[in-house]
C-alpha cells in the first residue's frame, strides 16, 4: 500500500491554509477525519465541500485527514484536488497508465475574468507567493495598481503543482478589487503547460520570467490564442517579459516588440547581476545600462516601462531615492514585494502638483500659439516644442486616471461638457 500523499500547511504559520493527507484504497468508501480550528461554524458545510469534490473528481475509496487553519472553500478545494492528483499520479491504472483527476473549480466570485486594458495605469505591482493564501485575501486593501500571484522563484520546486492549483482558484473567486490579476508564469518551456488554466481562471497579464529571445514570447503569443479559440473566449490577455539575463538585454529590442499583447517589459536586477558576475553596489553603477537599455527598448515599441523590485523592505527613504532614479530614466512603475512599499511606489510615480501644473500650462500655451500660427512658444523663460508638449500631455493623462485632475480640466469654469 502506498504512503499517504500530502499537501498545504500546518502549524502556527499556517493561517488560512489547511494540511491534507489523503491515501487511495480499493474499498471502504471514504473516511473523513476533519480538525478545524472553526469545526463549530463551518465544519459541516466543509465535510460536505470535501466530500462532493473527492466525488466529483471520481475518488469512490480513500482516508483523507485534514488539519484547518480556517481556510476559505477555494484553499479547500485546491487543497483536496492537488492531494487527489499526487495520489493518482503514484498510483497508476492496471495499465501503467499515468492517472489524472479532473478539475473542480468553486463558484466564479465578483472578480472572475474582470477585465483590464491596454494602457491602464501599473505603479505597483505586488507580489504574493502563489503557494500562500494568507497573502492573497487582502491583497486589495493595500491599493496596488496590480497583483502579481507568483508561481516562480516564491514557490518551492515540490509545490509548483500545489500553487497552480491555488492560484487558478484565487483568480476565479477572490476580490482583488480594481487591482490587475497578474500571475508570473515559471521559466519556459515548463510554464507553457500553466497558460491555460490560467488563462481559463481569468488572468489579465502573464509574466514571463528570464525572457530572452522574441520567439519565447511568439510561442507564448500562439498558445495564448489557440486556448482563447479552443474555449470560444474574446478576452485580453497581455504580456509583461521579464528580462534577467545578459543575453536577453541584447534583444530587448526584440522582446519587446515580439507580441502585440505585451502591454509593459520589466527586468530582475538579482538574476542579471548574476549572470553578469557583477556585484550590486547602492548606487546600482553595475545595472545603468541595463535599466536604459529596457526603458529604451519599451518605449520604442510603445510599452510601458516598469523598474524592478527595491530588495529592502525597511528602508523606505531608500525605496523613494530608487522610484526618483527609475522615473528619472523613463520608467512608469516599479514592482513591490511588501505592502508597505505600495504607498511609496505609487506616490513616486504619480504626478504632483507641481508637475501637473506645469504641464497644464505647457499644453495651454502651446494651444494658444497653434491657433495663433505659431510652432514654438516660451513658457517662463524655456521655449516649449511638440516634444515637451507630448510630456506634458502624458502627465495630464496620468493626473486625470489618477483623480488628481478633472477630464475637463482645461474647460472654463461653469461651462457644461
Amino acid at each position: 500500500m502506498l504512503a499517504p500523499v500530502a499537501v498545504g500547511r500546518r502549524g502556527p504559520d499556517a493561517r488560512s491554509d489547511l494540511r491534507v493527507e489523503l491515501e487511495l484504497r480499493d474499498s471502504g468508501g471514504i473516511a473523513l477525519e476533519l480538525k478545524s480550528k472553526v469545526d463549530f461554524m463551518y465544519g459541516e458545510a466543509n465535510r460536505k465541500l470535501v466530500a462532493d469534490e473527492l466525488a466529483a473528481l471520481g475518488v469512490e475509496h480513500a482516508r483523507i485527514t485534514i488539519e484547518d487553519s480556517g481556510a476559505l472553500p477555494f484553499v479547500i478545494m485546491a487543497r483536496v484536488e492537488t492531494a487527489v492528483r499526487r495520489a493518482l499520479t503514484a498510483r497508476p491504472d492496471a495499465k501503467g497508465q499515468k492517472r489524472e483527476a479532473r478539475a473542480f473549480l468553486p463558484e466564479a466570485g465578483p472578480s472572475f475574468a474582470k477585465p483590464s486594458a491596454r494602457d491602464r495605469w501599473r505603479r505597483s505591482r505586488l507580489y504574493l507567493p502563489g503557494n500562500e493564501p494568507k497573502f492573497m485575501l487582502n491583497a486589495r486593501i493595500h491599493q496596488p495598481d496590480a497583483v502579481i500571484l507568483d508561481l516562480e522563484d516564491s514557490v518551492p520546486p515540490g509545490e509548483k503543482d500545489a500553487a497552480l492549483i491555488l492560484v487558478r482558484n484565487a483568480l476565479r473567486t477572490v476580490d482583488f478589487g480594481d487591482c490587475e490579476r497578474m500571475v508570473r508564469i515559471n521559466q519556459l518551456p515548463y510554464g507553457m503547460d500553466e497558460l491555460e488554466p490560467l488563462i481559463l481562471a481569468g488572468a489579465n497579464v502573464i509574466l514571463l520570467p528570464k525572457c530572452e529571445s522574441d520567439d519565447e514570447v511568439e510561442s507564448v503569443d500562439k498558445h495564448i490564442s489557440g486556448t482563447l479559440l479552443k474555449y470560444h473566449l474574446k478576452q485580453d490577455v497581455f504580456l509583461m517579459p521579464i528580462i534577467e539575463t545578459c543575453e536577453g538585454m541584447f534583444k530587448a529590442r526584440k522582446i519587446a516588440r515580439a507580441s502585440k499583447r505585451i502591454v509593459a517589459l520589466t527586468y530582475g536586477l538579482e538574476d542579471y547581476i548574476a549572470d553578469l558576475s557583477g556585484i550590486k553596489t547602492p548606487a546600482g553603477y553595475e545595472s545603468l545600462w541595463a535599466r536604459s537599455q529596457v526603458a529604451n527598448a519599451a518605449h520604442a515599441a510603445g510599452v510601458q516601462a516598469i523598474d524592478t523590485v527595491f530588495g529592502e523592505v525597511d528602508d523606505m527613504a531608500g525605496l523613494a531615492a530608487s522610484c526618483r532614479f527609475a522615473k528619472e530614466l523613463g520608467f512608469e512603475g516599479k514592482g513591490c514585494i511588501h505592502p508597505r512599499q505600495v504607498p511609496v511606489v505609487n506616490t513616486a510615480f504619480t504626478p504632483s502638483a507641481q508637475e501637473i501644473e506645469r504641464a497644464q500650462r505647457v499644453v495651454l500655451a502651446f494651444r494658444e500659439a497653434q491657433a495663433r500660427g505659431r510652432g514654438v512658444v516660451a513658457v517662463g523663460s524655456k521655449m516649449i516644442d511638440a516634444p515637451v508638449v507630448k510630456r506634458a500631455l502624458k502627465t495630464i493623462d496620468l493626473a486625470v486616471a489618477c483623480g488628481c485632475l478633472p477630464a475637463d480640466w482645461d474647460k472654463p469654469a461653469g461651462k457644461g461638457a
